[in-house]
């Protein structure tokens, strides 16, 4: 598959003469795409975060690529898609889900986790395309406020945390797996974005490097610190990395359906 996003022949500021700044999430879903970093042709410095902070590094110019959550590209005014690997879904995902100890006929309320904008701007759309249901959104500061599950609420959580929740509550939607239904199209949680083009030696370097892991998911999980969790399950069937066609269409309508709510 060709990269995408890349049309220039040669650097723009970003030089394989430095270290390039990769920012990406801290979280279990991206310990594939980073596995080959170890290995990589080129120089590079790395910093892990979480989504939202993610997105203020590269927009502040303290990284050159970083692994973006998909509705901030709204607010990128010129980007470039790197990669050909994303993080995705063509089902359940199992790390953004609504958690509530009511049915979400019964939800008055939604506590919104406050690590990542596209997983908050995924629940807003679904909740008024797919459910039909107005609900109050309270924005949070930390996972106590989250995991206070309070009668009428449920609370939005992404990452690590949302795996660790398996069954602590009655109730469990799935956020990804909702989008399927809704739309026949995967979702895109995330995506490598630089400000600048890059130029096509770099971009395949970094390829084959983000791509190693993917292509040797049991070497990932046999050095993967799971801590109980089911990392096959969530490395094969729920995490989707490749960025194919139809995860490119499945971003560009959610980009469009989220026009509304901005």
């Amino acid at each position: 598959m060709n990269s995408i996003g890349v049309t220039c022949s040669k650097f723009t500021r970003i030089s394989l003469e430095r270290e390039i700044r990769i920012g990406a999430v801290s979280y279990l879903n991206t310990k594939p795409l980073l596995y080959g970093l170890s290995n990589a042709s080129f120089p590079y410095q790395l910093s892990l975060d979480y989504p939202a902070n993610l997105v203020k590094s590269l927009q502040n110019d303290q990284i050159d690529i970083g692994l973006i959550p998909v509705a901030a590209l709204l607010h990128l005014p010129n980007y470039h898609l790197v990669s050909d690997y994303c993080i995705g879904a063509v089902g359940e995902v199992a790390s953004v889900c609504l958690y509530s100890n009511v049915p979400i006929n019964e939800v008055k309320k939604i506590k919104l986790d406050y690590q990542s904008r596209t997983s908050v701007m995924l629940c807003k759309l679904l909740m008024e395309d797919f459910f039909k249901k107005e609900v109050l959104y309270v924005a949070t500061k930390d996972d106590q406020d989250l995991l206070d599950f309070e009668k009428d609420t449920a609370s939005l959580l992404i990452g690590d945390r949302a795996l660790r929740l398996n069954g602590i509550t009655k109730y469990k939607i799935d956020l990804a797996a909702t989008w399927v239904e809704m739309t026949g199209l995967p979702f895109v949680f995330a995506v490598w974005v630089s400000k600048q083009q890059l130029s096509t030696v770099f971009v395949d370097a970094f390829n084959k490097a983000v791509g190693k892991g993917v292509q040797n998911l049991d070497k990932v999980i046999g050095e993967v610190d799971a801590q109980g969790l089911d990392l096959d399950t969530y490395y094969k069937k729920n995490i989707s990395y490749l960025f194919d066609e139809k995860k490119q269409q499945g971003m560009r309508l959610f980009l469009e359906k989220i026009k509304q709510l901005i």
